[in-house]
């Protein structure tokens, strides 16, 4: 602010206080000026946090059942459990929606990719539990959220690189369709 301005803007507020002080007050203070208040709701975790970096792509949205809105409080719950902020539940979700739909699926035959089952598609095989454990959704999302902990900067990537680094896909891009579903559910289950 320049010199000739701030000393006007001080002379101003001068000759307002000193005629609040020696005439006394007219009306309420607070009438006189407006306030503003703005409105930070703390049910819901912001934005920014839950998508640090912007969603990459065009993104995908499907309507969710009872079942799949139950797996979405499961993963959350399981991400408070394990000390993880809500960053770590979007991506957990996110890797759920692309993996299963948040269906929690068993073997499915032919259609099975290996023996990938479960929420985030886990297979027994590389080691990501029993099929029984796999298929748990709460010991599913901690294995997933085990092996992100374990990605160096994964707060700092995009969900669809700190997805595909815990869970080596071959579509590894596939996952940022799902980010800003997975922000909107984690906003919307953080604290149900």
């Amino acid at each position: 602010m320049n010199t000739i301005l701030r000393k006007s803007v001080l002379g101003v507020v001068g000759l307002a206080f000193a005629g609040g002080v020696f005439a006394g007050p007219v009306a309420d203070a607070r009438a006189a000026v407006p306030v503003v208040q703005v409105a930070v709701r703390a049910d819901k975790p912001v934005v920014d946090k839950l998508v640090p970096h912007g969603v990459q792509g065009e993104q995908s949205r499907i309507e969710l059942s009872g079942e799949q809105v139950g797996n979405v409080r499961a993963i959350i719950a399981a991400t408070k459990k394990a000390g993880m902020d809500e960053r770590a539940a979007v991506v957990a979700v996110g890797t759920a929606l692309q993996e299963s739909k948040l269906e929690n699926l068993g073997h499915l035959g032919d259609r099975n990719d290996h023996d990938s089952q479960g929420l985030f598609q886990q297979r027994p095989s590389s080691g990501w539990g029993t099929v029984e454990q796999i298929t748990d959704p709460e010991y599913a999302t901690t294995a997933f959220l085990k092996g992100l902990k374990q990605v160096d900067g994964w707060r700092d990537m995009p969900l669809t690189r700190a997805a595909q680094t815990v869970q080596v896909s071959a579509y590894p891009d596939h996952y940022a369709q799902w980010e800003q579903q997975a922000a909107d559910l984690v906003a919307q289950h953080w604290n149900s």
